[in-house]
């Protein structure tokens, strides 16, 4: 909700921003600036549209007649006025809105106002005296608002803040919640013999044996039926119940038809009656109902009780009499309709205000609050609440009231004693029952790398290899060396660690690795190959040990670092030496030097500074046969394993092409290329090694890097292009900047390095190439053409002549194009290196100095324009790269 507003703030700010300008604009006849076309175009449909209104209204608005009321735009200013101080800006639900609109309008308001009072002339004294009140006035009440603002989401944030706990609500209201349309019984229900029959009911009398009849007898207003045959009837004659009338008119029958017929009576469509609903009901008045109605019924008809309302004493008056009680609660809790009666014309149903009300809450089953009635104790409230739930502190329950002094007050009551489930209860009480404290007290813990962590139960004599009896307990590819404990002081909280070696423990039960568990314990095992996992318990472990550290008590924490598998901090378990510290690292690597270790001690000097002392370890190969090199480890001890000298990792190099034994070569630290190609049986008789192409990781990374460069360069100059002047050159520039693009995004990265293969194997004053692991050589077999590509007629390769030049290299091409740059014409040579142009005084155009394996390049001409000179200086490097990264996918 925060969030939301602050965004709705903003979206507002800007509106005003934007409207702002586009009044001053529109009032000095000028045009948008690009900067407030781009920021109306950023908003909404609706904003757009609402802002122009606004623009319209404030734009028609700048020129008042002379006296007239300047005020918010739209409204009559001193209606405005008038209502705000009759509803004091008061907040209401969607109020956040409505005072950014207030707020909307006064910004506009304000800068009209601004505007017009600089328009003002000097000799309109008056006119503007009544424009700087009318602008404080809008100041002030701009203030108003955003201080109202800031109020109402202050109060937005303290909701959310606030924690949110569930409201007690009265017990049994929802019963009315969801109320039907209609609480009438049904027509076809049986009529209880007890029935009170009444004029309206209407009787079906069937007589059968010697006579055969069927009537429909209404009973009228004066209680009598009209039988055929036997004449008027007084239903109430024996009684107003309806088995009463039963009796009396089989006995009616019977003497009029004799003996030989037998009679039946049943009830037809039943009287509607009305009653009335009075009192603390959610619609009291009067009601047509069944005359099968009940008072429950009558209540679920007017919406049941109202939370001021008794739901224990609900009264049925009749003829002013008071004749029956019924306490809800009855139906409520125990099902109980004995007392639930049913209603006859003109009775009156009333509910009286609600009595003495008590709240419960916490752990118990119905928290809720309670209507009293016969309940004085605390213990017959916790029977109308259902009782404590299982995990309630029966010995702590505390009670808020309000004592005579009008103070409010807390009382501790234990519910496990007779006198607390006999604490005498006020009106306004708030009972709470605590529950059970989550924490666990015998338990041990069971995390990491195992198939069923969890909680467990403690006892004592409890041992490791009771919660995991061997390997099968744990996940695949534990570590069988290392694991830890967690052990908290019951009493002081203190924390501290201990390690075992789980494979032992495995083995020997009786070892002292098979540790005995106390309350609270935490197990953890380790992933063998995963160190996120086990960095991520252990530095849990290690914050604990830091927030323990305090004045001559150091973090039982020690390091390790080198070849090990996983380097980093550890706890310092007791009795922690050097090779439990390689345990835990997840041992040494294959490239350790065992022969020689360093272990780092920090101690305290006598001034109050730190020293630091380093150890030298003879050897790490046999510390379990050696306790003098097996040192104790100390809180901070640092142990640096040392790798083995001169050691790298082991590379290969591949080769391919035309070598004798083509394949995938080791090679070691320092070995250079000619000792790998003689490995590999040297140079075939077909190879050609000026046009060998050498690809090195390193340079694959760096040139794609450089590519990416480049094209953010192009998309830059691009983009610069495309607000320029549309001339011819622009337009060319932007076509060869795309192409290029294109190009470079199709052209794979190599990493190519130019060498001089042939000057590598004589060793003739060449520096050696030294090898690294990845590196690749690829020998070509020794070609017979040239190509020419570029600003030619038809670009192609053609059979290498040594009698040709260059320029009859490019006459066999179709010569020039119209666009060709004939002055800077360069030569990609057949080892990847880039000859000189044209215009070189080694390389001239009619020059033969071409070799099997070259491309000739005729660059566009860029003469014409700077913009063209920009982008075409790539073309080289675009050129040199599609060349080197075709000669490697010819393999």
């Amino acid at each position: 909700m925060k969030k939301s507003i602050f965004k709705q703030n903003g979206i507002r700010n800007l509106i005003v921003l934007i409207l702002a300008a586009i009044v001053a604009t529109s009032l000095h006849g000028q045009n948008l600036t690009p900067d407030q076309m781009r920021r109306f175009q950023a908003l909404n449909p609706d904003q757009q549209a609402e802002l122009m209104e606004r623009l319209h209204g404030s734009v028609a608005s700048t020129k008042p007649v002379v006296g007239e009321s300047v005020g918010l735009p739209g409204s009559n200013q001193p209606e405005l006025d008038k209502q705000t101080e009759k509803e004091g800006l008061s907040i209401e639900e969607d109020t956040t809105v409505t005072l950014a609109e207030y707020e909307l309008e006064l910004e506009v308001d304000l800068l009209r106002l601004e505007k017009l009072l600089n328009d003002i002339g000097s000799d309109e004294s008056e006119r503007r005296l009544q424009l700087t009140k009318r602008l404080a006035a809008a100041r002030s009440l701009l203030d108003q608002v955003r201080s109202l603002q800031l109020k109402e989401i202050q109060k937005r944030v303290d909701e959310i803040e606030k924690p949110s706990e569930p409201e007690l609500r009265p017990f049994g209201h929802d019963l009315f919640s969801e109320t039907p349309s209609t609480f009438a019984p049904v027509d076809d229900a049986p009529v209880p013999p007890d029935y009170v029959v009444g004029p309206g009911d209407i009787l079906e009398v069937q007589i059968f044996g010697k006579e055969n009849r069927q009537y429909a007898l209404s009973i009228n207003r004066d209680g009598l039926i009209k039988f055929p045959e036997i004449g008027p009837v007084n239903v109430f004659e024996r009684g107003a119940d309806f088995q009463s009338l039963k009796t009396l008119l089989r006995s009616k029958v019977l003497e009029s038809y004799g003996e030989g017929v037998q009679t039946s009576v049943s009830m037809g469509p039943l009287r509607s009656i009305r009653i009335f609903l009075l009192g603390d009901v959610f619609r009291p008045g009067s009601y047509v109902v069944s005359s099968l109605s009940t008072l429950t019924n009558a209540l679920f008809a007017g919406g049941g009780v109202t939370e001021i309302g008794s739901m224990r004493n609900i009264q049925l008056k009749r003829k002013g009499e008071l004749i029956g009680q019924f306490d809800l609660y009855d139906l409520l809790l125990r099902g109980d309709t004995s007392k639930d009666r049913q209603v006859q014309p003109g009775d009156v149903i009333f509910a009286p205000s609600v009595g003495s009300v008590v709240g419960v809450s916490g752990a118990i089953r119905r928290p809720a609050l309670y209507e009293l009635k016969d309940e004085k104790e605390l213990g017959e409230l916790l029977v109308l609440a259902g009782g404590l739930l299982p995990s309630s502190f029966e010995s702590l329950c505390r009670v808020e009231r309000v004592d005579d002094s009008g103070r409010r007050e807390v009382r501790n009551v234990d519910l496990s004693k007779p006198e607390g489930l006999g604490f005498q209860l006020q009106d306004g009480d708030m009972v709470h029952v605590f529950s059970s404290l989550v924490k666990f007290s015998k338990i041990v813990g069971l995390k990491g790398h195992v198939e069923r962590p969890g909680k467990f139960q403690w006892r004592p004599g409890l041992r490791l290899v009771d919660l995991v009896p061997n390997k099968e307990a744990l996940l695949e590819k534990p570590d069988l060396d290392y694991a830890l404990v967690r052990r908290e002081n019951l009493e002081t909280g203190e924390v501290t660690a201990f390690s075992f070696s789980p494979r032992i423990a495995f083995s020997n039960s009786d070892s002292k690795e098979n540790l005995e568990l106390e309350p609270k314990d935490q197990v953890f095992f380790f992933d063998g190959q995963n160190s996120k996992s086990r960095h991520e318990i252990v530095n849990s472990l290690l914050e604990e040990l830091r927030h323990q550290t305090r004045p001559g008590a150091n973090a039982s924490l020690v390091s390790v670092s080198g070849p090990v598998h996983f380097p980093g901090e550890y706890p310092l378990a007791e009795g922690m030496r050097i090779s439990d510290l390689i345990l835990a690292g997840g041992n040494m690597k294959d490239v350790a030097y065992v022969l020689s270790a360093e272990l780092t001690r920090y101690h305290y000097k006598p001034d109050g500074g730190v020293g630091i002392e380093h150890l030298t370890i003879a050897s790490l190969s046999d510390l379990a046969n050696n306790p003098e090199q097996d040192l104790p480890l100390q809180p901070y001890d640092n142990l640096r394993i040392k790798p083995l000298p001169d050691w790298a990792e082991r590379g290969t190099v591949e080769i391919l092409g035309e070598v004798r034994f083509p394949g995938i070569y080791p090679i070691r630290r320092g070995e250079t290329l000619s000792e790998a190609l003689n490995r590999a049986g040297g140079l075939t008789e077909h190879a050609f090694a000026n046009g060998s192409v050498f690809l090195r990781e390193s340079l694959k990374q760096k040139e794609a890097k450089r590519k990416e460069q480049l094209m953010a360069r192009l998309e830059a100059d691009l983009a610069l292009l495309s607000i320029e002047k549309a001339s011819g050159d622009a337009l060319q520039a932007g076509s060869l900047a795309q192409s290029l693009l294109a190009q470079l995004r199709k052209t794979e990265s190599v990493g190519r390095m130019v060498i001089n293969l042939s000057g590598l194997l004589d060793e003739k004053g060449i520096q050696p190439l030294f090898l690294e692991k990845g590196d690749k050589l690829i020998v070509p077999i020794r070609p017979q053409e040239v190509m020419v590509m570029g600003e030619v007629q038809h670009p192609t390769s053609h059979l290498y002549n040594k009698r040709l030049s260059l320029k009859d290299y490019v006459s066999l091409s179709g010569g020039f194009t119209y666009k060709a740059d004939q002055k800077r014409v360069f030569v990609v040579k057949a080892d990847g290196s880039v000859g000189g142009a044209r215009g070189s005084s080694w390389f001239p155009l009619n020059s033969s100095g071409l070799s099997p394996g070259d491309t000739v390049v005729v660059p566009l001409d860029v003469d014409r324009g700077q913009a063209l000179k920009k982008i075409a200086n790539l073309t080289q490097i675009v050129y040199q790269m599609a060349l080197a990264a075709a000669a490697v996918n010819s393999f």
